[in-house]
């Protein structure tokens, strides 16, 4: 299920990979898009290494980083309706609320497991630009390797009703995953109901983030 969201997660791993890391007293400034966005990039790798023993010991550890230092500036209750579409309103109050944690708590997983194959690529952050009247901005990030293509990320962020800007969205290379994660989940929403896509949903949020040895391969 859901086979393809590797192509957009492990860019974003590749941004929080390389970005250079400070201390995690780092302060997270929710009231600009853009620096939001590279600090968050710092307090979630900065995180990766200092626990990189309990990372070690037991890897779903990936899952309690991402869920402290991530998650917070993702607005995934947004995400989660935009993804429903068309079937929020055919949806009752609690599949909405089980769906919105069961998609949180996949998206948890799935970065978590995203992390286990970073590199060290160079990040270029573009800069920011004049949002004051602006209710969605659009973070863009180039990705540099050398001998390949620059990497095109686009981050979707849009400003709450206390003036705080979160996350809803990633674009790589000009494919947006909520618009990919809503036509699949639409698909299986119509063959299968809600109720079935919930529990797919939190029996992927359950499985072991499995680290990655060197050659790619699992380490066993």
């Amino acid at each position: 299920m859901f086979k393809n969201l590797s192509r957009f997660l492990l860019p974003l791993v590749m941004v929080l990979g390389t970005t250079s890391a400070v201390a995690a007293d780092v302060v997270v400034d929710t009231t600009d898009p853009y620096a939001m966005v590279k600090a968050v990039a710092n307090k979630t790798f900065d995180r990766f290494h200092k626990d990189k023993a309990l990372i070690d010991a037991n890897s779903d550890h990936l899952k309690v980083i991402v869920r402290e230092e991530l998650m917070p500036y993702v607005d995934y209750k947004y995400a989660s309706y935009k993804v429903l579409g068309q079937y929020l309103k055919d949806s009752t109050e609690d599949q909405r609320n089980r769906f919105v944690d069961a998609f949180e708590g996949y998206l948890v997983s799935t970065y978590a497991q995203a992390f286990t194959e970073y590199t060290n690529q160079k990040v270029e952050f573009s800069p920011g630009v004049d949002f004051s009247k602006e209710k969605m901005v659009d973070v863009n990030v180039q990705i540099i390797e050398a001998g390949r293509p620059p990497i095109k990320l686009l981050f979707k962020a849009r400003r709450l009703k206390d003036d705080s800007w979160k996350a809803f969205d990633l674009v790589a290379e000009g494919v947006s995953l909520l618009s990919s994660k809503q036509s699949e989940i639409s698909n299986l929403i119509r063959q299968q109901g809600i109720d079935p896509v919930i529990k797919m949903l939190e029996d992927r949020t359950k499985e072991k983030v499995v680290m990655k040895a060197k050659s790619g391969k699992s380490q066993s």
